[in-house]
């Protein structure tokens, strides 16, 4: 659905701006932790760092959809999120159950916990917003 003067809906008001924020900070710090790791000891990991890789992919794309705003890019973004959370939990639930599978850890290890559960909060808060937003607008 289309703002009244033709440009897209906004999803960066109010709490979209925060999310877009700390999806940001996320795609910094996934692809960089990932790009260095891969890059230098890829061979000691390769799973833990390639699903850090992606993750910082999926964020890339969540906080573009966010930006472009529109209802193809929220419902873009519903799917990323929901599969980030998917994500999150699987491999949150793999790293408890076998650990010795991850040498290292990811960025959805123990569910985020080295990025203090950001990782399974921010999909929780993207997917609110997302939903709120669009019955705010129509």
């Amino acid at each position: 659905m289309a703002a009244v003067d033709g440009k897209p809906d906004r999803l960066i008001s109010g709490p979209g701006l925060l999310l877009v924020w700390f999806y940001g900070v996320m795609v910094v710090g996934a692809v960089s932790r990932s790009a260095y790791q891969i890059a230098t000891e890829f061979d000691r990991a390769p799973l833990a760092y390639t699903l850090s890789a992606v993750a910082g992919v999926v964020y890339g794309f969540i906080t573009y959809s966010l930006v472009r705003g529109g209802e193809t890019a929220r419902r873009a973004a519903q799917v990323c999120c929901a599969a980030e959370l998917a994500g999150v939990l699987i491999v949150g639930t793999w790293t408890l159950l076998e650990p010795s599978a991850f040498p290292d850890s990811t960025v959805w290890s123990k569910y985020g916990m080295g990025y203090v559960f950001i990782p399974v909060l921010l999909p929780l808060s993207a997917l609110y917003w997302l939903r709120k937003s669009r019955t705010a607008t129509r």
